[in-house]
């Protein structure tokens, strides 16, 4: 875990965004302790710093004060990763939908581009860049729609939605999966189809989630077994 340095940012911000990316992409692994002491000689900061960002993060909901063992990062649960993808799922229909009518022929082309490069980054199995890569794939779609509230939304949604992206890309049986549903994305948006776009995506996102959904109720299972 390396601090994220941003000379402009205050040091509890650094704190916290580098323990909060830590979290989203499951260096800090959930039910995982939060050490204060141990914190703050890995990332060569004072405990102070590390109190205020557990204080915000336990906010977010991405950490929870259990009694007699202090904080602890939150485990994804059904509830938390359902409302997430609830959201996201309306806010990606409606993305394609408005990309159809408003896509450019070089946003075409772009998309394209991105979708093989999510190929490639699946050939590589290397999980931070097949996340990258996710991401820039849709990002060129919620562009394209020419809605800048909806955007706007997509963004607060996006570091809630990391964590479960990231869960859900670590599961190498669903990755074949993926590239095809980006292509029937890809095909479907270029040939400006909306119904067909729309079916398309709300396949990808329930995949996701069906995905997800097994991978808590494995690690549900695995919790119970050790206790």
């Amino acid at each position: 875990m390396e601090p994220n340095i941003d000379a402009l940012l205050p040091l509890r911000d650094v704190v916290f965004k580098t323990l909060r990316q830590a979290i989203l992409t499951g260096e800090l692994k959930p039910g995982e302790r939060l050490m204060e002491i141990h914190l703050a000689e890995k990332l060569g900061v004072s405990r102070t710093p590390i109190r205020e960002a557990i204080r915000q993060l336990e906010l977010e909901g991405l950490v929870i004060m259990v009694p007699r063992r202090g904080a602890q990062v939150a485990h994804i649960t059904e509830k938390s990763m359902s409302d997430v993808l609830e959201v996201r799922l309306a806010l990606d229909e409606l993305a394609v939908k408005l990309a159809c009518e408003r896509i450019t022929d070089e946003e075409i082309s772009l998309l394209r581009s991105a979708c093989a490069d999510f190929e490639d980054a699946v050939s590589s199995a290397d999980i931070r860049s097949i996340t990258s890569a996710d991401v820039a794939f849709h990002d060129i779609i919620f562009k394209a729609s020419r809605n800048s509230r909806l955007i706007q939304m997509v963004n607060n949604l996006a570091e809630q939605m990391y964590r479960y992206r990231f869960e859900y890309i670590k599961d190498d049986s669903g990755w074949q999966s993926l590239i095809t549903e980006h292509r029937m994305i890809t095909d479907a948006i270029a040939m400006r189809d909306s119904q067909l776009a729309e079916r398309a995506i709300h396949v990808h996102i329930k995949n996701q989630e069906n995905s997800i959904l097994r991978t808590i109720r494995r690690e549900e299972k695995d919790l119970t077994r050790k206790q």
